[in-house]
């Protein structure tokens, strides 16, 4: 089978998770990378022999080589760099959130209806070996419907800096950086119903916690503890139209004891599941409650699998024209959630969709 041409937008941390996916699939040659640092382009290059580096996007786009390209970049340039992309003609894989806002998701995906191309949104937990093991038990019935789902993700100190805390640039804090991933899941494994309404909440009461010492946290390339204009904890109630709800909470800093706690949880009518931190599944048989474990390898969310799965995935959809698993008309849905509850915790009320 002829190569997948594969040009990389954006070399920070994210696209090192891209690159040795990539680097993994027999079926891809990555052929260029962009970043508007050129040194940073050109250490990538250089680590995984990829032959092109550009500094400017629209250069990389113009290569008529390049077939498929992965968007790494700030939250703000995705809108912009997946339109002009597929207007280029190339397949897309963008990182998530799709965009910062709805204006923008629906652009993204008028764009992809005109281009007769490829677009897979970032959403990699779905991609995930325990959530494709949990799918085959909802698909047969074993939950029954799915009528409540509770997901958090806290972190004590966990506030990254730089363009994850400038709301220009990444469109918020927690909420769009840890809570896409924990909502778009549960969404997603309780059958994407419509949204009916939502009740949020963000807060600012501490900060970057920059004060705390003798803790290492993941701080971004370009960490400033001055500069912080994104909540630090979020909150949210989501009603869907056939009458299921959605807990969710996340943090970047919080009064909490351990530095990061993930849970997912699907209540059904037949039984229930928790997806993280481990797989398990829940169920009743002869007047009887089961916990089951199932036993097979994986039973956590693993980012280096996940994303290679991912990655396979979207190098099948460009080169057989397989189904995408998440696709834009997704990337939309979510991104109405994640603005409507920010658009909540702003005016204080619980606000209704048409």
């Amino acid at each position: 089978m002829k190569k997948l041409k594969i040009g990389v937008i954006g070399a920070g941390s994210i696209s090192t998770l891209h690159l040795n996916s990539y680097l993994s699939n027999k079926n891809v040659e990555l052929l260029a990378i962009c970043d508007l640092n050129e040194k940073r382009a050109e250490e990538k290059a250089k680590q995984y022999n990829i032959p092109e580096v550009y500094t400017k996007y629209q250069d990389l786009l113009n290569n008529p080589e390049i077939e498929a390209v992965s968007i790494c970049t700030w939250n703000n340039t995705h809108a912009e760099i997946s339109i002009k992309a597929l207007r280029a003609g190339k397949h897309v894989l963008v990182e998530k959130p799709l965009c910062k806002t709805v204006e923008e998701a629906l652009s993204v995906e008028e764009a992809v209806k005109t281009s007769n191309k490829v677009l897979q949104v970032g959403f990699v937990r779905r991609y995930a070996t325990n959530t494709r093991l949990l799918e085959n038990f909802i698909k047969a019935g074993e939950l029954g419907e799915i009528y409540y789902a509770k997901a958090s993700c806290l972190r004590r100190l966990g506030n990254p800096g730089g363009w994850f805390s400038d709301i220009e640039r990444s469109g918020g804090g927690p909420l769009i950086d840890l809570g896409v991933h924990i909502i778009d899941i549960c969404w997603y494994l309780m059958g994407k119903p419509k949204v009916k309404s939502i009740s949020g909440n963000t807060y600012r009461k501490l900060g970057n916690r920059s004060n705390v010492k003798n803790l290492s946290f993941y701080q971004a390339a370009d960490y400033d503890a001055t500069k912080n204009t994104v909540e630090d904890m979020a909150n949210a109630l989501i009603r869907f139209e056939n009458g299921a709800s959605l807990y969710v909470d996340v943090s970047f800093t919080l009064h909490t004891k351990e530095s990061e706690k993930i849970s997912v949880h699907l209540f059904g009518e037949k039984g229930g599941a928790e997806i993280e931190p481990q797989l398990s599944i829940v169920s009743e048989k002869h007047d009887t409650i089961l916990n089951i474990t199932p036993q097979v390898d994986n039973l956590s969310f693993d980012f280096v699998k996940g994303f290679q799965n991912e990655i396979d995935y979207f190098v099948e959809c460009c080169q057989n024209g397989k189904e995408v698993l998440s696709p834009v008309e997704d990337g939309v849905e979510i991104m109405k959630i994640l603005c409507g509850i920010y658009e909540s915790a702003s005016k204080g009320k619980e606000i209704y969709f048409d």
